[in-house]
């Protein structure tokens, strides 16, 4: 379903973040994250009478561009649940595809609850649908292909979806180092817990602050991910790094990774691959990370 219709994304080495270190730019993916390849999967697999009905979704703003996207590829009519202080680049590119945003709520939570309210329409969910994480899970296929030999993969995680794609497409054959924010563990708190909890997020990285954990990602990753903390300064690293030394400007949740692996915290025995996703960071916050020392 999605050959040929999202991008095959480039994996290149990086000598400067390490030997045998790969970055696999997933930042120049279609809207800007992999998430365009859980939602155009998601979209390609509606009934007709669910394309009649539309969909619904709830993001802070990658999931949100995505599913607008992949819906307009289908002529679906897309409603995205969002909230006070969504990234206003990420809502006017939400609207730029085609979609209706709403931002009435005033935080995730109540956002959440709005859009599983929504009658009639199939609700896409961002982290916590199978057809979701089946179409990100073929990132991990792309880097098996480039970089056969990989022993480790590291990506930032918010809510599961991806980390559980990649898990789920590896059956085994590397290792995965899951990244959180030290100031957004919803992840991390869903597989201590054993199901997923509410949490408060605060950081910087807004791609990567869920209030919870998808059930289905955790029950995926649970035994099958190293789980990694890094502070708000290490991912303001990250991004300072990716932009001057690999030359890719992502916004601070694309930096999760790399930060952890500048930072010393991911053992890098073999051949390792960091995911660098996504894009979608506004010009403001983007001159003031950068420009910070």
């Amino acid at each position: 379903m999605l050959a040929g219709r999202v991008h095959r994304t480039p994996t290149f080495s990086s000598t400067a973040l390490g030997a045998h270190l790969h970055l696999k730019a997933e930042l120049f993916q279609k809207t800007g994250s992999f998430k365009a390849r859980g939602a155009l999967n998601r979209i390609a697999a509606l009934t007709p009478d669910e394309r009649r009905r539309g969909v619904v979704t709830w993001s802070a703003g990658n999931h949100a561009q995505a599913v607008a996207w992949a819906a307009a590829q289908y002529g679906v009519d897309c409603v995205v649940s969002m909230w006070e202080g969504a990234s206003p680049l990420k809502v006017e590119a939400t609207r730029a595809y085609g979609a209706t945003v709403d931002l009435s709520s005033p935080d995730p939570s109540v956002a959440y609850e709005r859009a599983r309210a929504a009658d009639g329409r199939v609700f896409v969910h961002p982290h916590d649908d199978p057809w979701v994480i089946a179409g990100h899970g073929t990132l991990a296929l792309e880097i098996l292909e480039d970089v056969p030999e990989v022993a480790t993969i590291v990506v930032g995680v918010g809510g599961g979806g991806l980390v559980s794609g990649i898990v789920t497409a590896l059956a085994g054959r590397a290792r995965v180092v899951a990244v959180e924010p030290e100031r957004s563990q919803a992840f991390r708190a869903g597989l201590e817990a054993g199901h997923s909890v509410r949490v408060e997020s605060a950081t910087i990285a807004d791609g990567l602050a869920p209030p919870f954990a998808g059930e289905l990602a955790l029950q995926i990753c649970r035994g099958n991910v190293d789980s990694v903390l890094v502070s708000e300064a290490e991912i303001a690293d990250g991004m300072r790094f990716l932009y001057a030394r690999a030359k890719l400007a992502c916004e601070p949740a694309g930096a999760a990774a790399t930060a952890a692996v500048l930072a010393g915290k991911v053992d890098l025995a073999g051949p390792t691959v960091v995911v660098v996703s996504g894009g979608n960071t506004a010009p403001e916050q983007a001159a003031a990370i950068l420009g910070a020392r």
